[in-house]
Order: C-alpha cells, then structure tokens, then sequence
C-alpha cells in the first residue's frame, strides 16, 4: 500500500489490506449503511444520501449512523476504528455481525455474505468465528472467574472438564492465576477487563472484536490493558478490529486506522500515514498535538548519503522512529546516521532531516508539508509581498 487510502463509497481502495499480500480478507466491507428512522432503507442512494446529518434528519426524520463505509481487515491486523462520541465507529463494529442490522451495502467474513445469514449461521458466526470484548466487561455476577471464563465454551457443549482445563489456561495467560475462584465483586475494573478478554479468546475465535474496552479503566490500568493487548497480537497473531477514541491508543495497537466522522470513513491508513499526511483539515487538527517524532519513521526522513557519509554514523532500520535516530545522533555525536535495510544502506537521516519531522515542516518522503485552509487561504495576499531574504546555513549547528 502506498499513500493513504481515503475510502470513497463507489471506488473502493484496490489495496486495502495491511500485509501486502494478496490473501482473502477476515472482513470485506462495502457501501455499507446503517439508517436509523422512518423508511430508512430508502436513504441509501438516494438524492438525500449525501446531506450533512442536521440537513438528513430535517428533510427524512433518519440518522445515518454508518455511512457508505467500505473496507478490509487482512488476517493478522489489529484494524483501529477511531472516532469522536456519534461517529458510528460503535455501531460499525455491532453491523459486522449483525448485533445491529445494516440497512444496505455488503458484508463478507472470509469470503461469506453476512447478510445472507441465517439465524443459525449467525450464532455460529458469533460463538466460534468472531468474538466481542465490550465496554462494561459484561460478567455474570454469581460466577467465579473460572467460571466466567468458561461460559463460552459451556454454550458450545463442551464438557466440565474440557471447559475448565481450557479455562485455567487462559486465565493464566491474561495474568490472572491465582484468582480462579473469586467473584466479579472482588476485582478490580482492569483485573474484570482481563476476564472479559480471557473470555473472548476461550472460544478461538479467528477475530476479535473490541468496543472501546478500555475507556471505563484509569489510565495506568488502560496502559496496561493495551500492553497486554499488544503481547497476545504478537504471541499469536490474531486479528483484531479495535474500536477507541482515544487517538494515543489508536496509535499504539493499530496496524491501519479508520478515522471515522458523522458515520463515514474521513481516512484509512497506517498511524504513520494518518498522522504524515492528514487527508484534511479535520484530520490534520486531529493528530496536531501528536509527536510526529514517534510515529513517522526514518524512511519518511532520509535522503540519499553524500561523499563520505555511508561509512561513518550509527546505523538505523527504516522502520525506526525518528525519535529512535535523534537518540542515536545524540548519543554517537555523529551529524548523519545511516539507514540500513539488511546490510545495505538506503539513506541517511541528518539533524536537519530529524528536525523538520519533529517541526512537521516536511511531509513523509521529504515533501513540503500540507498548508493548513486557513492559512493557504493568505497566499494570494502574502504572494504580493517581498520575498522574505533565505535562512542562512547553519544546520550542522542545530542541536537536537
């Protein structure tokens, strides 16, 4: 994938998966709506589909909670759903399995039509395939741990014994030994998110599904929830579609973020695209505050290497962040470090090349970077103006 995939609803992304691979998408999403209201499957298509949502509401009594979304989840991905309260990012990920019904578009998980589902298909669909981790952790209250954590595969028909081996495994893996045998009551919130994942994961299922189920925990609970999050995609692999609104978040977990606004999708990239280059204003205001430095990496920085530069400098990969190579510049006194992808070198970061990621006057690839409207608004004016004298030399001498 290259650029940033902006989704428009009748030219889906060609490449919309994460692992750059040709392989069958876990989810397939297209022109997908979900209309809440009188004659809401008329909406769809119709010549009120694209009015702001206070103008839909006025001229058809509808919301538009999802509108015309289309996307992939790639097997392996963490796929990040980021938007503000009402966005439609809650009611998006209830549509993939139809906790919520959509009004129109199509809906694939591993090459088979949700939609055409029957009511057996679908309690299939949500035992074994796709497994949901909520908010409010949802525990039965008179159950133990062990218990809750079994419940899952007790609904599957699995016996007593099967089920509680399998159950004593996980709740190990979530870092919860010891307290097999103690009620909801007794933990604590981040300690009851773990059984809610625990849970989840007890049916195997091949996606899970999470609904912003850290927002409810304190902020060191959270933190470690989403290391916790981030050790079992690395352990074993599974795909995930992660619903948050908290862009720190989105950023740490997701393999690809969708930013969502007034039910659509504004943007879909990888957190270094999101926040490299912002398809608008409303995107660009949203990651404004975020450090470039830890996000963008040293590819998007380098330039080729001049005469004398590929044999001395501390070495970098390209996937590095720049915050990654600032500390190596710093720490090594060199003025360039070199970007090397296998033993061969690729390019070269020096301080100048750090700097304007960090000041965000360069775009990822070393173009100049975008011009917010209001003030590409001033050009004409300002074009009239003498030309401003250069900046003089001076880089080598910036300190990082």
């Amino acid at each position: 994938m290259t650029g940033t995939e902006t989704l428009k609803a009748t030219e889906p992304t060609g490449n919309t998966g994460a692992t750059g691979t040709d392989e069958n998408p876990v989810f397939s999403v297209r022109n997908l709506w979900k209309v809440f209201g009188p004659k809401a499957g008329r909406v769809p298509g119709s010549e009120h589909a694209s009015l702001p949502p206070a103008e839909l509401r006025e001229a058809t009594g509808c919301t538009a909670a999802v509108r015309d979304v289309s996307f992939d989840v790639r097997k392996g991905e963490v796929f990040v759903v980021m938007g503000l309260s009402g966005s439609g990012k809650s009611t998006l990920v209830r549509c993939l399995t139809r906790l919520i019904e959509p009004t129109s578009g199509t809906l694939a998980i591993d090459g088979e039509d949700v939609l055409a589902m029957d009511r057996a298909r679908l309690r299939e669909l949500r035992r074994h395939r796709a497994a949901m981790v909520f908010q409010h952790f949802g525990l039965l209250p008179h159950r133990t741990v062990l218990d809750n954590v079994a419940y899952g595969l007790e609904i599957q028909g699995l016996s007593k014994a099967e089920r509680r081996a399998k159950a004593t495994e996980l709740v190990a893996k979530v870092g919860l030994a010891g307290l097999e045998d103690r009620r909801p009551s007794q933990l604590s919130g981040g300690q009851q998110q773990r059984v809610g994942l625990a849970r989840a994961l007890a049916v195997d299922p091949s996606v899970l599904l999470f609904d912003e189920p850290f927002s409810a925990l304190d902020p060191l609970i959270r933190r470690e929830m989403q290391d916790e999050v981030v050790r079992l995609h690395r352990e074993e692999g599974r795909t995930m579609v992660f619903i948050t609104h908290d862009l720190g978040e989105a950023l740490r977990l997701g393999t690809r973020i969708a930013l969502m606004r007034d039910g659509g999708i504004v943007q879909l990239g990888t957190p270094e695209e999101i926040v490299g280059s912002p398809a608008d204003d409303y995107v660009r205001e949203f990651v404004r505050d975020v450090p470039r430095e830890q996000v963008l990496t040293v590819a998007t920085a380098m330039r080729p290497a001049l005469a004398g530069e590929s044999e001395h400098g501390p070495a970098v990969r390209p996937d590095a962040t720049v915050s990654e190579a600032i500390e190596a510049v710093s720490r090594s006194g060199d003025p360039v470090a070199r970007v090397m992808d296998g033993g061969r070198l690729v390019g070269v970061v020096d301080r100048a090349c750090l700097l304007d990621v960090v000041a965000g006057t360069s775009a990822p690839g070393g173009a100049p970077a975008p011009v917010p409207a209001d003030v590409a608004s001033g050009a004409t004016e300002a074009s009239d103006a003498p030309d401003a004298p250069d900046a003089p030399d001076g880089s080598s001498e910036v300190t990082l």
